[in-house]
């Protein structure tokens, strides 16, 4: 016997938090939404970098492993701050991958195999995605007056572009002297 389930249901509606924040609530609400984007990139982007790390092979396979890995432990460090400041403004935070994935602007990567170059490549431009994502959200903390979650932002923003430097610069195709 098959199980059917109405598709006419509409879900409960969830009280509001009550959290106590000095922040006007819509205020609050905009901060909110732009870092639930924030926590979407950050979930893809730690996803992808550790799919990478496990995946990478070929002649520096330690120190791509190792970096990569080192960089999967940062991006995976902001998400719990991030989303508890989300809390502490009162407002809902991202539950599931479905949510993340409907508002992420970075795509998956699934391939069997992704040279190492690719991966580099792909994270770089991943990597300027979410900065861009946390400067936008940056600007609207600083509408709000939000300058706890401006803070935060602005330490991720600077750990994001060291990423971006050591992908980089790690992808660069130059032939060094010693090799």
């Amino acid at each position: 016997m098959a199980v059917v389930r109405s598709l006419s249901k509409k879900p409960a509606k969830t009280p509001a938090l009550a959290t106590p924040t000095d922040l006007d609530s819509a205020k609050a609400q905009k901060v909110a939404d732009a870092i639930n984007r924030v926590l979407a990139d950050s979930f893809v982007l730690y996803l992808k970098t550790k799919n990478f790390h496990w995946h990478v092979s070929g002649k520096h396979f330690r120190d791509y492993h190792l970096l990569l890995d080192e960089q999967a432990d940062t991006i995976q460090a902001t998400i719990d701050p991030l989303a508890e400041r989300v809390r502490k403004i009162g407002c809902r935070t991202v539950h599931s991958f479905g949510e993340i994935l409907k508002l992420t602007g970075l795509k998956e990567n699934d391939e069997p195999y992704v040279s190492p170059e690719a991966m580099f490549a792909e994270l770089i431009a991943d990597n300027k995605a979410a900065i861009k994502t946390m400067r936008e959200a940056h600007e609207i903390c600083d509408e709000a007056e939000d300058i706890a979650t401006a803070s935060l932002l602005e330490e991720y923003v600077d750990e994001a572009e060291k990423r971006l430097w050591f992908l980089f610069e790690t992808n660069q195709n130059r032939q060094d002297s010693a090799t």
